[in-house]
């Protein structure tokens, strides 16, 4: 319908340009093509048709007439419309499309329709708003390119109605905008008045109006922002008229809450001050005198409801005003002026206005426009302490956005600039009138209580805190102090660094940090304290300014001031409290010292020359002043800004840097103040300062400010240092740190992180925010514990050459382990109590982690939770395999254990809180990349845990299948979870603008990765990952719901269907890596869906139901010379070394998934019998596709897609030749598995290797100079680089060979499945072939495997070959598949003849040479026939007969009885060729005696050959008398069978004279069946000998007639068992002696053995004469 598409062109739009804001955006024209057809919107803006009552009298006749038809509407629907109408004040002909077109979404959200056309309706609303604040704000962008800017400002003109018509219609927007956050704000207190109205009365509230009430408020808030926002940039882009600001001031004048929606206006208030009061703006004095008398007058004449923000309005304005003084200086200003006693009034009301709380306004206004993070204590403190009793924002749920708050930033430098240029007078009087005062009160001559000293005016230190606000984090803002030193600010930064209080030297210090931003300008900050700024044409003295010298002096001061408290016996020491009032100067002391302290942490976090210059300064030692003022007896938030400096001077530390740092507080935590030493209890059985060590701990753990800062600082010094090569083979402290006290290591601060604040029951903090921070910091440290463990060198320790022992920077591998911080933390994570907290902060509320912004403190403890547990699952075996046991080997008795021993592994953990998987299913389909992406990981390790899958009570596993379904189930979320992972994988065409960087794209690869681990880790049982994708899972089976998404089609499994058929594999014909992954991973999730039995036939019918085959076969492309991989083509260089080898690889995935699915489709339509769609499949398989609509659109045919054979990437580099990396061998890196995340972690461990080799030629002495060590890395690189490159080909060579083997199997289908005559089918196996012969005769000729596959299809094709098929009659048709088959006959045999080639491969060669042999001497007239086979085996190489006969003899398998058979089929086209050479060659070759002497083994390899081999061995055995038949049936192969000794043979094989009823040992259940086929193959060749060589040779005759004569007993029992006569033949009815029999009467009829009368000869059965 139109409201949806206009609501989607609006979300559309408004996410592109989020995109160009983010600069991810390529498409400009498009975004361009976007705002133009959305400029009538724009114009319109909130505007909306009021209810009405023909519109209501329509609504409730039951027709609804729509621009798609009329509908009938029942009772409910017009119940709903008229109740949306009244909700949202609209038309109730509108509020029905709304609710029409809102039934899908209801229907997919499972929400009311009602509420989801109230969200459709201000969803609307806000893309409008925000998308056109976008526009204004990038037309007034100076860093938005030129072409577009100037195209956005052509917009904003047109929606403004002022490129061609009059410059007013600016201002109506402007006021149009003014009255719709005036209704806004009404809507909202209407809002609130019906919800406390309904409250009083007690009428009970449904949970949906509780959410179309939370919704719109919400909404509103936000669009009333915006609308704040746009407001304000049309002020700036001067749009408006003076009056607009009238109607502003009087709509201020009447506000009566100082809250968020007051504040929105604010914006727009500072910049039309600056517009119209400032001379700058190109405003008219007269115009600017009339509205200062009003703005000055008004105080009196109509004072406003909310004084503070009146007197606020009035600095703003005075500020920008008096600047028309100094503008008055180029011309006489009019004779009714006088310009001393404007000043002068302009400064005595600007005074006055600061004590009707116009800075406190302001300030108030700053501070609270910043979220709450809780990382700014200091500021927060000294804040407070600055508006004492001042009224703040009041708290709501809608904190001001940042683009607010960047503009509001951006008007509040414009007034401090204003300010300090336009009033230096004034601003000096704040100094003057404060020092007067303070010297009063220190001075006693205005007696007060101590504590009036805060009832002083503060009014320079709110201004400066107003900058410290304003230029914070706005490093170009803040350039401007620096840039230039003749300028207003550096001169004002020059004099108020001069004579400062003591209060004001906190405010002074927290501006210079807000200023100090980034390396310049903290440099430049540094600069500034040592006295050496930039210097000024007109410098002023700075004898008394704040300075580097000062601010180390004070510190020192204190610092000394505490040491000596210390050293007294004083008992009123109390541990972690307030410090002795005497102790402090003036009250504001702490703050002085804390704002010295974060201005210092600041600036050695920013300036490495600033953290150089403390960390060698002689006269202060940084650490010793640091650690005192962090002492137990000082304030906690002193403590902790003490402790934050330290970590700043950890800023890209170094190791020497570190190990300081360790034991500077390894001293501190354990060496207390003589008056601590006095307070321990006697009688401790540890060192006093171990004992010391838990006091100091369980000091810091009472107070968040401590504890949060000494985590932090712990988490800096376990990070790797600067000088860290990536090895992580050093311990991130002294191997010997508190050894002499204690066992050494960091143990005790471990425990004290994790035993004494994150498991502890009394939380630290009671502001949730604090206790958020507190835990994703102990989860940071956690991490970076568990991230810095290196588990590769325990594997390369055991696998490699190198010795790691020595190699690494630790003592020996066992310290590494055993002190490594992660065998710490992993001993807490199995411990109960953490465990608990563990899981506590990761399960939050949803809604709340949803509103919450990506950074904020909810969202990070989050993430860092869950982060941890996937760290730990992957670790948990490390840990317990080889750390733990090491541990216990080595245990001391000091080492006390936590973790609960009970805990085989965290999955039994997770058992406990397995309501958890909800949260994380949850979190899952938030939308947040990282936290969707990190809850997806640990999910799938859930999902494939069968711990954690398989149900301790039956009665639940037998309800939903799975424990973890189970849990969803029983929450009612399962629904939920489904449909957020079901919107997440809907295709959306930006991503491919975004690219990888795109978020929708990184949750959509994490849903798949999660999908398809899960469902191929447990792929027999229902799990978790079956449930999100639709289907009901049931015991041990899986079903789908009659009503529910599934068979509606709208599962998730449905949006991987059409994910995977839509989405493309990149843009512009050039085959990307990340866009191509999507598909893969889709087809990849099917693929094992299609092959489990617990899902193939739902798969397969859904894909069947959905097209699914013919929309994939339409979207292949082939692959040419100059298709693009990320890039590159195929030939470059560079392929194997970039991403181009992945995207190609992930290409041909996607084309074997395709190919597998369509075999699998294939012979489902085979075996269901539904000709109509095997039909479609095989024209779709052939070249055409046929459409539902019977149209038929051309595709790639089956015999293109081998394309990918045509091409292939230049081979690498040979392996780098070095001397220095010999040694290391790295096959283990080579044999590494690929992780859990699907990146192979080949180069990790290759790059270790050579770290580990390199640490052992520096610590031998061989890299002492530079030379050495360049061409070491060089080496080193070169390394890593080439077996980048063979992993890359090895799995570009993987990928293909699946998908040659899937097409090679799809192909043979299609051909033996096509309803085609013998002819038709005869031309498609030609086609085949003529496709097949040259790809195999290429790759046979190295032996690669793509040639087995090749040669498997050739086989196939072959014996599907019908040789009598018309194709091969035909003379002129005939000519050309006579040709192909020849062809592939001569390639077969060249690829025999290949040197060390692969004999499973001439195994293949030799069944399809046999099959071809057989094939043609089918055929009596053919151009085959007539072709001399034997002369083409000659030509080919004297070597081919023999490797044949190597193969026959020697091979493996079933490969000899191959060579055997070829060897058959040759002899026999010899024979009909009327040619010797076959029996020559075998005779050359002593073959033939091989065959006659492996008559006489036969018995013995039988009985020692187990009962698998035996079938194999006698088909073998058949295979070698079927070749001694053929070759006994020419004269010149009987003799050389003769003479090769087959009678002797035969004598001495035994076969004969054994007991004919039970024949020779064969481990056979018919053995006595396979014993007698054995003497007919063997009489056969006697038979055959007789009859070739003729009745006449004597000499034959008697040979046989001393075999019969050798052999009577058994000829009589064959006759006897012919004749049925005796026991044994009624025993064994199934032995057919008839043959045997028949050839033995005919060996005695030949040979004269006994006297046959001539009668005798019709007992031969013509079996007996086939012989020959």
């Amino acid at each position: 319908m139109e409201v949806s598409v206009e609501l989607d062109g609006l979300r559309t739009l408004h996410q592109d340009l989020i995109a160009l804001e983010d600069g991810q955006l390529r498409n400009i024209d498009k975004l361009c093509d976007e705002l133009r057809s959305h400029v009538e919107a724009f114009r319109k803006l909130l505007d909306k048709h009021p209810k009405s009552d023909a519109s209501r009298t329509k609504v409730n006749s039951g027709t609804l007439q729509t621009d798609e038809g009329e509908y009938a509407i029942n009772k409910e629907f017009q119940e709903s419309t008229i109740q949306l109408a009244d909700a949202i004040d609209i038309d109730e002909i509108e509020a029905a499309k709304l609710i029409l077109n809102a039934r899908d979404d209801a229907e997919l959200l499972g929400r009311s329709p009602t509420l989801s056309a109230v969200i459709a309706f201000h969803e609307k609303r806000q893309f409008l708003l925000e998308s056109l604040r976008m526009l204004i704000r990038n037309a007034e962008d100076p860093d938005c390119e030129e072409n577009l800017r100037r195209e956005q400002s052509y917009l904003v003109s047109d929606i403004l109605e002022v490129k061609d018509g009059p410059a007013r219609n600016g201002s109506l927007y402007t006021r149009k905008c003014l009255n719709a956050m005036v209704d806004i704000e009404k809507w909202i207190n209407a809002l609130a008045e019906r919800y406390q109205g309904t409250l009083a009365l007690g009428q009970p509230t449904s949970p949906e109006y509780e959410d179309v009430m939370r919704f719109q408020q919400s909404s509103l808030a936000q669009q009333h922002e915006s609308l704040g926002a746009i407001m304000a940039s049309l002020v700036k882009g001067g749009y408006t008229a003076v009056d607009d600001f009238y109607k502003l001031l009087d709509h201020l004048s009447t506000a009566e809450r100082w809250n968020n929606i007051t504040a929105h206006l604010v914006p727009a208030t500072l910049a039309f001050t600056s517009q119209y009061g400032s001379p700058d703006s190109g405003g008219d004095l007269q115009e600017a005198r009339v509205l200062n008398k009003r703005i000055m007058d008004s105080k009196e004449s109509s004072p406003w409801v909310l004084r503070n923000l009146q007197a606020a309005v009035t600095t703003w304005w005075l500020s920008e005003y008096s600047g028309w003084d100094a503008d008055q200086g180029l011309e006489p200003p009019a004779s009714d002026v006088d310009l001393e006693v404007e000043a002068r009034k302009r400064s005595d009301a600007f005074l006055q206005a600061l004590q009707d709380g116009a800075f406190h306004c302001t300030l108030s206004l700053c501070s609270q426009a910043y979220p709450d993070d809780g990382c700014e204590p200091v500021r927060s403190g000294l804040t407070e302490f600055l508006l004492k009793d001042t009224l703040p924002l009041a708290s709501e749920a809608n904190a001001i956005s940042s683009f607010l708050r960047e503009i509001l930033m951006e008007q509040v430098e414009s007034f401090v600039n204003a300010f300090i240029t336009h009033m230096p007078d004034t601003l000096r009087q704040f100094q003057t009138d404060d020092d007067d005062q303070r010297k009063k009160i220190l001075g006693g001559v205005q007696p007060t209580p101590r504590n009036t000293l805060y009832d002083q005016d503060l009014h320079l230190e709110r201004f400066l805190v107003i900058i410290a606000y304003a230029f914070d984090k706005r490093i170009e803002a803040a350039e401007s102090f620096w840039a230039d030193p003749d300028s207003n600010l550096y001169g004002f930064l020059q004099w108020a660094s001069r004579r400062l209080s003591t209060p004001r030297v906190g405010a002074f210090c927290e501006m210079l940090r807000a200023i100090s931003r980034g390396e310049e300008c903290a440099t430049a900050a540094h600069q500034f304290l040592l006295d050496e700024g930039i210097v000024s044409s007109a410098r002023i003295r700075r004898s008394t300014s704040l300075n580097w010298g000062q601010i180390l002096s004070e510190l020192t001061l204190y610092a000394t001031k505490i040491r000596d408290s210390t050293t007294s016996t004083r008992p009123s020491v109390r541990y972690g409290g307030k410090p002795n009032p005497g102790d402090i100067d003036e009250p504001e002391s702490a703050l002085m010292l804390e704002c010295y302290l974060r201005l210092m942490t600041h600036i050695c976090g920013e300036s490495s020359v600033a953290r150089s210059w403390l960390w060698t300064h002689d006269g202060f030692q940084i650490l010793d002043v640091a650690f005192t003022l962090a002492d137990l007896s000082v304030p906690p938030r002193l403590q902790a800004c003490a402790l934050a400096m330290v970590r700043a001077i950890l800023t890209h530390k170094t190791t020497e840097a570190s190990s300081m740092v360790w034991t500077t507080l390894d001293h501190w935590a354990s060496n207390p103040s003589p008056s601590v030493l006095a307070a321990l209890r006697p009688g401790k059985s540890i060192t006093p300062m171990a004992r010391m060590e838990e006091i100091t701990f369980d000091s810091i753990s009472k107070t968040f400010d401590q504890a949060n800062e000494l985590i932090v600082l712990l988490e800096a010094l376990v990070a790797p240092c600067a000088d860290e090569i990536g090895l992580h083979d050093a311990l991130p402290f002294p191997e010997q740190l508190g050894a002499a006290y204690r066992m050494s290591g960091i143990e005790p601060y471990i425990d004290f992180v994790f035993g004494r604040v994150f498991a502890s029951n009394t939380p630290l903090a009671e502001d949730p925010v604090q206790s958020r921070i507190l835990i994703s910091n102990i989860l940071n440290l956690a991490t970076t514990c568990l991230g810095t463990f290196n588990e590769n060198l325990v594997v390369l320790a055991n696998r490699s050459t190198v010795a790691v022992d020595t190699a690494i920077e630790t003592s020996s591998l066992a310290a590494y382990a055993r002190l490594h911080p992660f065998s710490r933390v992993m001993e807490w994570m199995f411990n109960d109590r953490v465990v608990a907290a563990l899981f506590a902060a990761a399960s939050q509320d949803i809604d709340e982690v949803a509103s919450a912004t990506p950074g904020s403190p909810i969202v990070v403890m989050v993430l860092r939770s869950i982060g941890i547990m996937n760290r730990v699952m992957d670790l948990q075996s490390t840990y317990f395999e080889i750390v733990r046991p090491l541990i216990k080997l080595e245990a001391t008795g000091h080492r006390q254990p936590v973790l609960n021993p009970t805990l085989a592994s965290f999955e039994d953990s997770v058992a406990v809180h397995l309501d958890f998987v909800v949260n994380l299913g949850l979190y899952s389909g938030l939308g947040n990349q990282e936290l969707a992406t990190t809850s997806l990981r640990l999910l799938e390790k859930f999902s494939s845990s069968k711990r954690l899958n398989i149900s301790p009570n039956p009665s639940r596993q037998q309800l939903s299948g799975n424990r973890l379904v189970g849990v969803l189930e029983q929450h009612d979320d399962l629904e939920r979870v489904r449909t957020s992972f079901m919107l997440a994988m809907q295709y959306d065409e930006r991503e491919l603008e975004l690219g990888p960087a795109a978020p929708g794209w990184t949750i959509k690869s994490a849903v798949l990765d999660f999908l398809a681990r899960s469902l191929s880790s447990l792929p027999d049982r229902p799990n978790l990952a079956h449930a999100i994708l639709g289907f009901k899972c049931t015991g041990a089976t899986l079903t789908v719901e009659l009503d529910g998404a599934f068979a509606k089609r709208t599962s998730l499994f449905h949006s991987i269907v059409q994910l995977a058929a839509q989405y493309p594999d990149g843009l512009e014909g050039n085959i990307e890596s990340w866009s191509s992954s999507i598909r893969q991973k889709a087809l990849q999730v099917l693929s094992t869906l299609r092959a489990s039995p617990l899902t193939s036939v739902l798969t397969m019918g859904e894909l069947r139901a959905a097209d699914f085959l013919f929309a994939m076969f339409l979207r292949q492309s082939v692959i040419t010379a100059e298709t693009l991989f990320d890039g590159l083509v195929l030939r470059d260089e560079q392929f194997l070394h970039s991403g181009s080898a992945l995207a190609m690889a992930r290409y041909m995935d996607q084309r074997s998934s395709l190919l597998e699915y369509a075999s699998s489709e294939l012979r489902l339509v085979a075996v269901e019998g539904v000709p109509t769609l095997k039909a479609r499949i095989l024209s779709t398989l052939f070249g055409s596709t046929t459409l539902l609509d019977g149209a038929q659109i051309p595709n790639v045919p089956i015999f293109d897609l081998l394309d990918f054979l045509a091409f292939e990437p230049l081979s690498p580099a040979l392996s780098p030749l070095t001397t220095m990396f010999n040694s290391v061998d790295f096959t283990v890196a080579l044999d590494f598995e690929t992780d859990a995340t699907g990146e192979a972690g080949q180069s990790q461990l290759v790059e270790q290797l050579l770290a580990l080799r390199l640490n052992e030629l520096r610590k031998s002495g061989y890299l002492d100079n530079s030379h050495d060590q360049e061409m070491a890395l060089a080496d080193a690189e070169g390394h890593v680089m080439f077996y980048k490159t063979q992993k890359n080909l090895q799995s570009l060579e993987n990928y293909r060979l699946q998908t040659l083997k899937a097409w090679s199997n799809l192909l043979t289908l299609a051909i033996g499945h096509c309803d085609l005559d013998q002819d038709g089918r005869a031309g498609l196996i030609l086609q085949a072939l003529q496709t097949v012969i040259p790809k195999l005769e290429r790759y046979a000729a190295d032996g690669s495997p793509e040639s087995v596959i090749l040669g498997k299809l050739v086989q196939a094709l072959l014996f599907q070959m019908d040789f009598k098929s018309p194709t091969l009659d035909r003379s002129k048709a005939s000519d050309t598949a006579d040709d192909r088959l020849f062809n592939v006959f001569r390639t077969c045999l060249n690829a025999i003849n290949v040197p060390d080639g692969n004999i499973n491969l001439r195994e293949i060669l030799y069944n399809i040479c046999f099959r071809y042999l057989t094939g043609i001497a089918e055929l009596e007239n053919s151009n085959s026939r007539q072709r001399n086979i034997t002369q083409t085996v000659a030509i080919s190489g004297k070597k081919t007969i023999g490797i044949i006969c190597d193969d026959a003899y020697g091979g493996t398998g079933t490969s000899r009885a191959s060579a055997v058979l070829f060897l058959d089929a040759l002899a026999a086209m010899a024979k009909i060729e009327k040619t010797n050479y076959m029996v020559d060659s075998l005779a050359r070759t002593n073959f033939i005696v091989v065959l006659v002497e492996a008559i006489r083994d036969i018995p013995n390899e039988l009985r020692d050959s187990e009962a698998q081999e035996t079938p194999l061995l006698l088909a073998y055995y058949d295979s070698k008398l079927a070749l001694l038949l053929t070759l006994s049936q020419t004269r010149h192969g009987a003799t050389q069978i003769v003479n090769a000794g087959l009678f002797q043979m035969v004598r001495d094989s035994g076969l004969f004279s054994v007991d004919p009823d039970f024949g020779i040992s064969i481990e056979n259940a018919d053995a006595l069946v396979k014993y007698y086929r054995l003497l007919l193959s063997v009489v056969r060749v006697i038979a055959s000998i007789i009859m070739s060589r003729g009745s006449q040779n004597q000499q034959t005759l008697d040979h046989v007639k001393l075999f019969l004569s050798e052999n009577r007993p058994l000829i009589v029992a064959v006759f006897k068992r012919q004749a049925r006569v005796g026991a044994a033949a009624a025993e064994n009815p199934t032995v057919d002696v008839d043959e045997l029999a028949e050839l033995l009467l005919l060996l005695m009829t030949m040979t004269g053995f006994v006297d046959v009368r001539e009668t005798s000869s019709k007992f031969l059965s013509s079996k007996a004469m086939d012989c020959h």
